[in-house]
This record gives C-alpha cells, structure tokens and sequence, in this order.
C-alpha cells in the first residue's frame, strides 16, 4: 500500500461532494392512506420549524466559524509530508499483500491456501486521519499533543501514536477530562470527529486544533443539518454510545438512534400506533434528544446513519420508515414527512461486498473458515464477521496476531462482543484453505502478522513435507 499526498488532497476534495441518494431521487415515494392531521397543522408546524431555522442551522455555522482560525488546522503540514508518508510505509506496509494483490488475490505457503478479500484494509479517509496526526507531532515538536478520543479503532496505530508522546484524553465519571489541555497545547480531533461541544471548548481555549475527521462522518453532519432546517428528527441508524454517533447527535436538535431493525421496528410501530410512552422512552432514553417527545417529534423524519454500519440493514430500515410513513399520510405528502440520504461511506460498501463474494463462493473455493482482522471495538470490522456468520461459515474476528496462539488456540471477538478462546485449525495435518479481510481501520502489516502466525503454526505441526 502506498501513501501519498494525493490521498490526503483526494480526501480533502471530498468534502465538497453530495451525498448521493439510496434512489434516484431523495425524496422516497408513497402510497395511499388517510392523512391523520390536517393540512393546518401541518402549515403551522412548518410555520414554526422556519421560525427556528436560524437556531437549527447555528450548530453547524459555528463549525464553520471554528474552522475559519488560524489555530484550527486540517489539511496537514506539507514541510513533513515526505517524512511522515515514508513512516507509514514502513508501519504498515505489508510484502505478503502486495504478494496476494500481484497475485489474483491468492497465496499458497506452507500448506495454507489464502484468498484475500478484493476489497479489504484501509481506506482513504483512515490514511487521511493517520498522516494528518503524523504530521501534527512532526509539526509541533516542543509542543504537548493531546488526542480527544483514539484515533482510529485499530491498536497498533494507537500504540503508535502513544509511543510518539500523545495523551490520551482520559475519561472518568463527569466524562473525558479536558483539564490536562493548556494553553498552547495541540489538541488532535479523531476520524470519528468530535462533538460540537468539544469543539466549542477547544476553539476558546488558546490551543491548535487538528482536525483529521473523516470527510464521510462530515457528510453525515451535514445531512442532519438538514433535516433541523427541514423540521425533521433525525432517526440514524447508529450505535448510541460510539465516538461517530455521539459526535452526529451533537450537531441534531431532534434525534433518535436504532441500532438495529428490532429498535427501528418499535420505532414504527409507534408512529403508526402509539402506545405505552413511557415504556418507549424508558427503553430509548439515552438515544434520544434532551426533551424527545415521540408524539410530536416522530411525525416528520430524516434518515441518516453511522457511517460503518452494515448497509443493507440501513437499506432495509429506511424502506420500513418508507412503508410506515406511506401508511401513516399518504403519498401527496410524505416527501414533507420523509427523507433519506445514502451515508454509508464508499469503503465501508466496497469491503462488506467484497466479503460477500467470499461467501457466495466459499463452497467453491473450499474455504475452512475467514479471518477478519481489526479493532474489537471497530464497528465497520465487527459488521464484515456478520456477514459469514449469518452465512453459517466458520469465521473469526481477531483484533492482533497474538490472537493465534501456539498452543492451535483462538482468541476473537463474537459477534454479541463477547471475548472467546477456542481450537483453531480443526486438523492441521491436512491442507487449510482460508479466506481473509481487513476492516476499513486495519494496517496491511496486521493482516501480515496474523497470516505469518498460521503459516508458523502449521509449519511447526509438521503438515509441510519436508
């Protein structure tokens, strides 16, 4: 894999760009059912939102004030660019899948046959985030370096930026202790970006801010910002508690989060049929906007989601929502009821694909099991084991080479999150066929050390002839 400026600028670019829709048109479109509120109501409730706009929209125009400081700093520093592209070469460069990449996606050694996944590891706006960090200490050598949150889900590359002297922003019961960032500091604002909050904070004190979020997770903010000026509640299909959704939610007014079809099912059923209020906020009280009432708030609703979430689940909630609203107002008005943006971002598409085409071809290509290779806590890795395990195929997700122990043990992560340790190689006398992939926040060198560990252990069990 190589590094270059060109990533940085292509990704920089980026963020000018649409967001592309689900379907051809935005707006989602509607079949016959009775209206349950007038058209009064309606005009009145919209009376009200364009009376907010200013409110709804400030969030974001303030962002954009922030980002207008001479201290607020996100496309890099060219004097290091060079340097830090070599670093990253030799971090997280990988022989082995070059090998793989020049050879059709496929390598034989020492009786393991791998087939790697056409689309797999880094993405652009991760080698985005990485330089932009790289850069920042180069940059400020004399200067103390804090980091809100870890930069990417991935532990070699937070390992990394620790033994370069970053601080960690630690977390304790008030939430992330800022106390430890002083004047002159430099504060370095993760992929998953930082909340609004944070960003207010940060533009007060006399810091240099730097910026690496990804231009997809801006995407998304933008597409709430947009349903605020709309008058509509964001429902996104997030986990609650994660970096990027917390980071979305900050920039909404009205919000509610599923995290599944289960969550976006009670979702429409209650904007279909009410029900037990209490027992719906209790339920959803630390996904929802301070003051959420579902009565009023579900009655017009934008579609946005986590950026690493498995898309043919967003697809899917979003033509429930479609159904819902449909039912619930009919087709004459429901693009002022509805609305939904494609904001999954390209890689995180291009990697569950390419894991599908293992799958689908798994009998074929007589696969044993797949490994999946990345953070435990990485969201858009944790979706790819989902994909064969739903398949019914033998599939770890391991987050370091250490995983592979040389006692023919496994340590992964389930797809419940759980930790487990388990047999590996069923039968290491015999041939293992094996399918591999990456998360979008996975170094080359990972999936290189995981594979070096198999080849070791099946060589070391003598099911190489000699």
């Amino acid at each position: 894999m190589k590094f270059t400026s060109i990533t940085v600028t292509s990704a920089i670019l980026a963020t000018t760009q649409t967001a592309s829709a689900f379907s051809p048109n935005a707006f989602l479109f509607p079949s016959t059912h009775h209206h349950q509120h007038g058209p009064h109501d309606f005009q009145l409730q919209m009376s009200e939102t364009t009376q907010e706009e200013t409110a709804r929209v400030s969030k974001k125009q303030k962002r954009l004030e922030f980002m207008k400081s001479p201290q607020f700093h996100r496309n890099g520093f060219k004097e290091i660019r060079s340097e830090v592209e070599g670093t990253m070469n030799q971090q997280f460069k990988s022989s082995v899948v070059d090998e793989m990449k020049s050879n059709q996606f496929v390598m034989d050694r020492e009786g393991v046959k791998v087939h790697l996944a056409s689309d797999f590891g880094f993405c652009w706006g991760v080698e985005r985030s990485i330089a932009l960090a790289y850069e920042a200490v180069k940059h400020f050598p004399d200067r103390k370096v804090h980091i809100t949150n870890e930069l990417i889900h991935n532990p070699e590359v937070n390992d990394n930026l620790q033994a370069m002297n970053v601080n960690f922003i630690e977390k304790n019961e008030n939430g992330k202790d800022f106390s430890v960032v002083g004047d002159k500091d430099v504060v370095i604002l993760p992929a998953f970006g930082a909340s609004f909050e944070e960003m207010k904070l940060f533009n007060e004190k006399d810091v240099e801010i730097v910026d690496t979020t990804c231009p997809w997770v801006s995407k998304v903010w933008n597409t709430v910002d947009m349903h605020q000026r709309k008058g509509l509640t964001s429902v996104i299909h997030g986990k609650y508690g994660h970096e990027e959704t917390i980071a979305t939610t900050s920039f909404c007014e009205d919000y509610i989060c599923v995290k599944d079809m289960k969550e976006a099912k009670m979702v429409a059923d209650y904007i279909l049929n009410g029900g037990d209020k209490a027992a719906f906020m209790e339920y959803f009280k630390n996904a929802v906007s301070e003051g959420f009432d579902p009565d009023t708030m579900l009655r017009n609703v934008g579609l946005a989601n986590q950026t690493t979430m498995y898309k043919k689940e967003t697809r899917a909630i979003g033509q429930l929502l479609q159904k819902t609203m449909m039912e619930k107002y009919g087709p004459a008005e429901l693009d002022q009821h509805y609305m939904e943006f494609d904001t999954i971002c390209d890689a995180t598409q291009e990697r569950q694909d390419a894991v599908h085409e293992l799958v689908e071809n798994a009998e074929k290509l007589g696969l044993d099991f797949i490994l999946v290779v990345g953070g435990w806590d990485s969201s858009n890795t944790a979706h790819l084991l989902e994909i064969p395990q739903m398949a019914g195929i033998r599939s770890f997700h391991i987050n370091r080479a250490e995983c592979i122990g040389a006692d023919n043990t496994i340590t992964h992560r389930t797809m419940s999150g759980e930790i487990v340790k388990e047999p590996f190689i069923l039968d290491l006398s015999k041939d293992v066929v094996m399918g591999v992939t990456s998360g979008a926040s996975t170094p080359d060198a990972a999936v290189q050390d995981s594979l070096s560990s198999i080849f070791m252990l099946k060589k070391l069990a003598g099911g190489v002839e000699k």
